[in-house]
């Protein structure tokens, strides 16, 4: 059987031959499986279901601290809740393995419970994110189905408190951390901000945004000092004009005070007229000068007209005629000294103005050097600033987060299904063990026939004879009925194989 390719053919022959076998041992298998059932301690299983509610108030408003991965954090608080430390209470609590509580080491119990505490995670939909969960289920399996409901009971509120407390914990250390940053970050801005000051105090006026201004200022203190000059120059002259008039007007009144003559009068007018002549060809007929100048040569004329001379009734109202002067030469000095009032205030004038513009020269030329340093202080105070207000948003953010965790409206687990009381154990499932045990049975008998066959050396069929001798079969003998109660001797067949061979050969 094993040097030839096995047909459909074959195995159904092998089947029909090892039939019996089979079925014993399929008929066997259901039994004995459902005995060893029996034999076993029951177990029960109390299941329940809690679900992860998302936060109350929407994440676009308050976004929650802890972002972590939801599968990651139950992984968490599935390694704490099952530690030992956690674990070893409920053993003492409910009064767990009391028949080995005293000669089993306290590990070892505590590797039994943690086998009998199951957690796993309910899959989301489809058309949600992947990481998010909505809910998981706590499984406990215990020999009682009372202690599998309290202790199912108990392990599921441990989630819920280990939930509630690490996101409060984690809000909570959060907020702290970025207190503590915000305010060292805001003593690292009062310090950029003193400096800002400090160095917009030094350099008042030359600072970038001030550049445009002082150009536009030394603009105008330039035509400033241009005017002022023009004034002094323009001052100087009237005043060098005037004192030429008034040497002239003093020549003329001192010649008159021993006694008029038309001559003396002939010649002031002539004089008054000159000086006329000047001023209208530097001002108009407006100008108080010209309208003075032709006062002067009014009344001139008029006394040369009349040609009288006042006589004085006494000897002193004529000393004190003589010694006053007359009221041109008065008007002229107080315009020289006008003159020189305006001439000394135009200079001072100049002096400051000139001051002005080299300070204002001086901030231009070092403008490049300030606008360069002043460039990277705004740059730090700028950066400094944006961390400061990051923190601060943050801060707030997290401030809001820890509220609401504390009010407990954050993401919470809910139990959704309480931990209930089986009624039936869950292990062992005594039909699943008769299915078992049949198809053990079943399987067993299939792959003992199928070794027998393996190690049967016997010819059943013609193709066997063929096979194994390579020579054609010419004939075939009718199988012989032995009596009732004799069974055939392998002799026979391997004595009816030589005659064949011999039969075959000759």
């Amino acid at each position: 059987m094993t040097q030839r390719e096995l047909t459909p053919q074959d195995y159904m022959t092998m089947l029909r031959r090892r039939w019996i076998l089979i079925t014993v041992l399929a008929l066997v298998g259901g039994p004995l499986a459902y005995v060893i059932s029996l034999l076993l301690p029951n177990e029960y299983k109390s299941q329940t279901l809690v679900l992860v509610e998302q936060p109350s108030v929407p994440a676009d408003f308050v976004r929650p601290v802890d972002t972590s991965d939801i599968f990651q954090r139950l992984s968490s608080m599935e390694q704490q809740i099952l530690s030992r430390t956690r674990l070893t209470p409920l053993i003492g609590q409910f009064g767990l393995y009391p028949q080995d509580v005293n000669h089993v080491p306290m590990e070892d119990l505590v590797t039994r419970l943690q086998k009998a505490i199951k957690v796993t995670a309910v899959p989301p939909m489809a058309q949600t994110q992947v990481r998010n969960l909505p809910g998981f289920f706590v499984s406990v399996t215990m020999d009682s189905p009372r202690t599998a409901q309290q202790v199912c009971a108990e392990v599921t509120s441990m989630f819920i408190e280990e939930n509630v407390r690490d996101r409060q914990q984690h809000s909570e250390d959060t907020t702290s951390f970025l207190g503590q940053q915000l305010a060292s970050a805001k003593t690292q801005l009062d310090q950029k901000d003193a400096a800002m000051a400090a160095f917009q105090s030094r350099y008042m006026g030359s600072l970038p945004d001030e550049e445009k201004g002082n150009l536009n200022v030394l603009m105008g203190l330039t035509a400033q000092l241009d005017s002022a000059t023009q004034a002094v120059a323009r001052a100087r002259q009237d005043k060098s004009f005037n004192e030429s008039i008034l040497a002239q007007q003093i020549s003329a009144w001192q010649s008159s005070q021993t006694g008029s003559n038309p001559a003396t009068l002939e010649q002031q007018l002539s004089v008054l007229q000159s000086q006329l002549t000047s001023l209208q060809a530097k001002y108009t007929d407006d100008h108080p000068d010209v309208i003075r100048a032709k006062n002067d040569i009014a009344a001139l004329k008029d006394r040369i007209a009349k040609g009288a001379n006042q006589e004085t009734d006494t000897a002193s109202d004529n000393d004190q005629k003589t010694s006053s002067e007359p009221a041109q030469i008065t008007g002229l000095r107080a315009q020289i000294h006008t003159l020189d009032q305006v001439i000394a205030e135009k200079t001072k004038q100049e002096e400051q103005l000139q001051q002005q513009i080299k300070l204002y020269q001086q901030r231009i030329q070092s403008s490049p050097a300030v606008e360069q340093e002043f460039k990277l202080l705004t740059r730090d105070y700028q950066t400094a600033e944006g961390f400061y207000n990051d923190l601060l948003k943050k801060q707030a953010q997290s401030a809001m987060a820890t509220d609401l965790e504390r009010r407990q409206q954050g993401e919470q687990f809910r139990i959704f299904d309480p931990a209930n009381l089986p009624d039936q154990p869950s292990f062992p499932n005594r039909v699943l063990f008769t299915l078992t045990g049949f198809g053990g049975g079943l399987a067993l008998g299939i792959g003992l026939a199928f070794a027998l066959e393996m190690r049967d050396t016997s010819l059943k069929t013609e193709r066997d004879v063929e096979l194994i001798l390579h020579l054609p079969v010419l004939a075939t003998v009718a199988a012989i009925d032995l009596p009732a109660g004799k069974k055939p001797k392998k002799t026979i067949d391997r004595q009816s194989t030589k005659s064949v061979e011999a039969a075959a050969r000759g």
